[in-house]
Formats: C-alpha cells, structure tokens, sequence
C-alpha cells in the first residue's frame, strides 16, 4: 500500500481476508465506506454475513487444531514481534488510510495510533514464552500443577474510533496466548484492519489464525457473537450494543469479555495547576474529535477557580484548528460518520432544552474550504451550568461536548462523581497527595489519572466498572481473558483410592 494509494481520489476495494485467501462475500454484497472529512467514497468492501462468519468460524477452529497448536511459544513471539516491526515500517500508510477512514488528525494517526499498535505487538510478543502453570502444595502423595491453555477460537468487534489500535489491542493477547482469531472491524472504517491483514500475512502466520470479516453489526455481528463455534468473545463499543452481545453469547455459554461506555468525572481541585488542568481538559475531551470512551466528558470544577478557569479553557477551545486532517497544524478533523454527527447535534439541543449554557461552539465550523464542506464537521463544544441529572451530563455523547459542574463540597463531588451508569475512568487534578489518593480509591472507575488524562500504555490494564464492561485489556491481565486453566493431578503412592482399594 502505497501513500498515493491512501490518500487516492479513486475509490478502494477490498475483500474478505478467510484462511489465508483474499474473498468475496458469499452473497456478492458489499458496502461503502466514505471519506468522513469529504463525504466522497473512499473505499468499497466486501460484505459479510452468517455464511461467510460459518467459513471463518470454521477456518480459524481448523487452524487452532491443526498448524497453528504446532507452533511453539517462542515462534508466536517472534511472529508477533515481527508483525509489530511490519506496522513500523508501513506507519506512513497505515497512518494516511486511518486517517481518510476515520477522520482523526494525521498527527494523531501518525505519532499515536500507529506506534501505539506496533507497541501492543512487541509487549505481547514479549509474553507468548511466559505463559505458565504453577505447582500447588496438595495433601498426600500426589503432585498437582495447572496448565494455562488457549480458550480457542475467539470472535472480536471492534469499533470505529481508534480502528487499528483495537485491532492490536484485541489480536496481540489472543494470538500470544494461542488462540484463533476471526476479527469484525467496523463497518464505518473497515479498511487498515483488512490492509493489517496483509501483513499479518507477511509476518508468516498460518492460514486461519486471523480471519477479517467486515460487515454490519446487525449481521456479521450478530453471527460472530451467537456462533456456537466461538468459545470465546470479546467487543469494544457502546454499552447498549455490548448488552445484546452478552445476550446472544449466554445461549452457547460463550465467555465474554466487554470494554464499553463512559462518562468519565474530570476533577479539579482550587489548588490544581490550573494551566496543566485545562490542558489536561483539552485532551479529555476534544482528543480524538471527542470520539473516545474514556473522555473527560463530566468537567468538575472547584466554584474558586470555576471562572479562570473556564476563561482559559474556553480560550484555548476556540483556537483549535478544525479541517483538513491530513494537514499536521490540524487539531480536529471531522466525526467519523453523518450518523454520528447527527447525534452530538441532537444533544446540544437537549442540554439547551435542559437550560444548560453554550460557553462555545455548539454548530458546525463557520468557514471550511470548499472540499470539506460536505464532511462531518463540528466545533468543540463547552456547556456550562450543567447539573448533574442532565442528559447531557448521563449520557454518553461521543463527541467534542463536555459538560461543566461546579462543587464545593467534597463528599457531595464524591457522590455526583459516582453517580452514573458507568466506570470507565477519571481524571484528579490536586496538588494534594493525599488527596490525589483518596480520591482514586473513592471513585468507581478502572482507571483513574492523576494530574494528566489519557496516558495508556501497552503494560498497563484498561477496564471498566459497572456498564462500563467487564474484563481487561492490555497488560498482563489481558491474558486471562485469552487463557483458561486445567489443574492436572499425579498419584505417585500408587496405592488404590479411598474404600474402593479395601
């Protein structure tokens, strides 16, 4: 894949990528997927359904009880991490394709995303020999150890916002614990999980390892989800759909594991750095079009510094450049769809129904060039007067839409904190340690940040609480959603058992 490819006028084509083999659907369908910034066609991609996830389903158990369970731990290690060198040295395109796909900044694409999912290969790769038992201690003459094995043939649904980093965060443990994989990408930005396809090719994987079926939710994912011969399934996406995912999966008993929504409280304390704070706000909540679960949606402000503080947020929401996103001075590219667009317009009009005040945008960019006045486009967006039984303040948006709530009482912030159906995370801006530490324990969340917002890393656990899912990813706690447990027990008396030697 080439630059001139990625960023080309001309529409793309792709086809299913079923063990080892480029295909068609088995129905001929296939869909298009736009450029988010233009509107115009950027790709047309082959459509699945139940037969082509039958094909799948089946290509991925042949693998696991075939080529791929000769593989050694030390083999997948080395596949993965030359998969992660693969990514490196395509960053360019892959960076450009994610880009025209999803509409994030190329500068995000480029510096985050992409070293971010070759980095998620290397620290899985770094795992695939390190996956052990244990011997346990048991009375009498016996010796009792575990095995941790495969789970099997896992199914993953992966969402629209960070398309090639979930790809790496769901495939790297999988494939590092020895499963097999058939991955639906999202039908809003199905493209560089398919192109990443092709290098997981490269990187010499079996036939049948990782299969790559885009198609919708409603059919592919439906099927993939209730698949009987799925033994393990893992979604990123919204709480809602996550449910339905659940559901369909208890009928086979299916293990499941769920990272969905969030309405993370974003804390700052009167003795905050409130410089570091706003910054701290602006990437909460504006990074990524606003598009990410974990964002800094609910801005808890101490009412001391409620006015400086929102005057230089505010100040520094109306200077960020919303545009073209190939341009690297471009802070805000568009939101990934119309459908999505649609929806952050539908809440702007809720919370001022609901008597919240506009401090900034609300609307569409007053002056965009001519090729992008058909994207999906929107300023970021600052409510103040917010209360905290608001929609705007409950629901997730999944937009540039933050929402500003005054405190002044600590344990008053503590329950208005928790108060929400979620617990992805939350972010603590104090220059009081102590305080910084309760606080972290107090709040229901899988993830708390103290005086900084967003920061991941490949060996750190992300989660959540309540409907924020359950099960984790990244880290070494992201094995045990990939892994399952035999104990093994050896008589070495060799005298018969119990009565029944008598």
């Amino acid at each position: 894949m080439s630059s001139a490819q990625a960023a080309t006028s001309e529409p793309r084509r792709y086809q299913l990528f079923i063990d080892g083999k480029f295909v068609d659907a088995e129905s001929g369908k296939t869909f298009q997927t736009p450029n988010p910034a233009t509107g115009e066609t950027l790709a047309e991609v082959a459509e699945a359904d139940k037969a082509d996830i039958d094909k799948a389903v089946a290509a991925a158990r042949r693998a696991f009880e075939g080529k791929w369970a000769k593989v050694s731990a030390r083999e997948r290690g080395r596949m993965l991490y030359k998969l992660a060198q693969l990514i490196e040295s395509n960053a360019k395109q892959l960076a450009e394709l994610e880009t025209a796909d999803n509409g994030k900044p190329i500068r995000e694409s480029l510096y985050i995303d992409v070293p971010a999912t070759a980095e998620n290969f290397e620290y899985f790769a770094g795992w695939a020999t390190k996956i052990e038992g244990e011997t346990i201690p048991v009375p009498g003459q016996f010796f009792n150890y575990t095995l941790r094995e495969p789970v099997g043939v896992c199914g993953q649904i992966i969402p629209w916002n960070f398309p090639l980093l979930m790809a790496a965060w769901k495939l790297a443990p999988a494939l590092a614990a020895g499963n097999t994989v058939v991955l639906k990408p999202a039908e809003q930005t199905p493209t560089t999980a398919l192109e990443l396809a092709k290098l997981i090719q490269e990187a010499g994987f079996p036939d049948g390892v990782v299969n790559v079926v885009p198609g919708y939710g409603e059919t592919a994912g439906a099927a993939l989800a209730s698949h009987a011969g799925i033994d393990k399934i893992a979604f990123t996406g919204s709480t809602e759909v996550g449910k339905t995912i659940a559901r369909a999966a208890a009928d086979n008993l299916t293990k499941v594991s769920l990272e969905l929504g969030g309405k993370a409280p974003n804390i700052v304390f009167a003795d905050a750095d409130i410089d570091q704070a706003v910054n701290g706000a602006m990437m909460g909540i504006f990074y990524n079009q606003g598009q990410v679960c974990c964002a800094g949606s609910r801005l808890f402000l101490d009412e001391r510094v409620k006015d400086e503080f929102l005057d230089r947020f505010k100040a520094k929401a109306e200077k960020i450049k919303v545009g073209d996103p190939m341009d690297k001075q471009t802070l805000m590219g568009p939101q990934v769809s119309a459908e999505q667009l649609d929806r952050i317009k539908s809440y702007v009009t809720i919370a001022r129904e609901e008597g919240a005040t506009v401090l900034t945008g609300g609307g569409a960019p007053a002056a965009l060039d001519e090729k992008f006045r058909r994207g999906y486009f929107f300023t970021p967006t600052i409510f103040s007067d917010v209360q905290n039984r608001m929609r705007v303040a409950q629901e997730e948006i999944f937009g540039p839409v933050t929402s500003v709530i005054t405190f002044k009482d600590e344990d008053d912030l503590i329950r208005q904190a928790n108060e929400t159906i979620y617990g992805l995370s939350a972010g603590i801006w104090t220059r009081d340690v102590r305080r910084a530490h309760r606080f972290a324990r107090e709040i229901k969340a899988g993830t708390v940040w103290i005086n900084t917002f967003n920061m991941m890393n490949a060996a750190s656990p992300f989660g959540g609480y309540k409907q924020s899912g359950y099960g984790r990813e990244m880290g070494r706690h992201a094995l045990e959603m990939y892994t399952q447990v035999k104990s093994v027990w050896v008589d070495l008396s060799g005298k018969p058992i119990g009565w029944y030697g008598q």
